[in-house]
């Protein structure tokens, strides 16, 4: 399926009472409350305009592994939901871990509305308007969650990594890890660690999918997330001796999440080596085309605003000279009709328990 242009969106969306504040975010500021305006906005914008980018991937993943009844799926860094609802539509129980609350709490209304139950007990099965039964438990933070709530429930057949760098921020205590300079390695850890905890909630032989960016030659968004890089390292490569500091070699490049990224995320062969490291034996691969195809350039900017890259840039720099870098970066991709369309590839690997 060939994602749909995203269409224009009124800054004042109906999820969003309040307006956010446009005020840039410096560094010696504390960071936007969670609970605030401002992520609320970029939470709905990651659900209504970026989120619907990555269909095409969850489509490929779920036809390959003849996801539908009888799927027990747990998704982990589920997003707002988008993701878990096709799923579901498939026939597939499908529950979700998800660490940014705002985007947690979109999914559970999203998964509501679409008559299942996102506060009823982990295995428990509901009903809505006569629809298909659907059993939906989102939680906070990681897979181990699961096992701390709830009576015990049969193993689950199939996990989804669909964003690394996000379900990496995913520490136990429902917070991000991962968006300061040097923390790269940390990151892949915490990724290794919440593949194992999933894994021990999996049937034997059960596959877990982990998915990111495919080479940075094939995804034209690449050379846009890499302002984001250059902004939010600028204090380290403008300084005496900076060229050669950890924060510029952890962001020599990036990937959907909170930056710094791991440099092998972009690399052949390393989800498979991720997979091994946390037990789990590699039983396949694929590409999916995901091109990100907007409206206009505001529409652009708000979208990959959303996906959270380019946080440390505006705590770093200045807001607005972010959205300035980004709209120039754009240019390139910019059609004669107004619309931005850039074409990517996404891989994934699908490992078993």
């Amino acid at each position: 399926m060939t994602p749909t242009l995203v269409q224009r969106h009124h800054p004042d969306s109906a999820l969003v009472h309040p307006r956010s504040d446009p005020r840039p975010v410096l560094p010696s500021a504390p960071r936007p409350d969670p609970a605030g305006p401002r992520s609320r906005a970029r939470a709905v914008d990651w659900a209504e305009i970026q989120e619907r980018m990555l269909v095409p991937l969850y489509e490929a993943v779920y036809a390959r592994l003849d996801v539908g009844a009888g799927t027990r799926l747990l998704g982990l860094g589920c997003g707002s939901g988008l993701a878990l609802l096709m799923a579901a539509a498939r026939g597939a129980e499908v529950y979700g871990t998800e660490a940014d609350p705002q985007r947690l709490a979109l999914a559970r209304e999203r998964l509501a509305r679409a008559g299942g139950t996102a506060s009823g007990t982990y295995g428990s099965r509901a009903h809505g308007d006569g629809a298909r039964a659907a059993s939906v438990r989102l939680l906070p933070g990681g897979p181990g969650r699961f096992a701390e709530h709830g009576p015990a429930a049969p193993p689950f057949t199939l996990v989804t990594a669909f964003d690394l760098a996000v379900t990496a921020g995913c520490g136990a205590d429902g917070g991000r890890t991962g968006d300061a300079p040097g923390a790269a390695g940390g990151a892949v850890e915490a990724t290794t660690s919440m593949l194992r905890e999933a894994a021990g909630l999996t049937e034997r032989g059960s596959a877990i999918v982990l998915a990111g960016w495919g080479p940075p030659e094939r995804c034209a968004t690449a050379s846009v997330f890499r302002v984001a890089a250059r902004l939010a390292y600028r204090p380290l490569l403008g300084s005496p001796g900076g060229t050669g500091g950890a924060g510029a070699r952890a962001g020599g490049r990036l990937s959907m999440g909170v930056p710094p990224v791991p440099e092998g995320l972009w690399g052949r062969d390393d989800l498979e080596l991720i997979a091994r490291r946390a037990g789990l034996r590699p039983d396949g691969s694929g590409r999916v085309t995901c091109p990100f195809g907007y409206a206009d350039v505001g529409s652009a900017v708000r979208g990959l605003l959303s996906t959270g890259v380019f946080d440390t840039a505006e705590r770093a720099t200045d807001g607005t000279q972010v959205r300035k870098e980004i709209t120039e970066a754009l240019h390139p991709y910019r059609r004669p009709d107004g619309t931005v369309w850039m074409p990517n590839v996404f891989r994934y690997v699908i490992a078993r328990t």
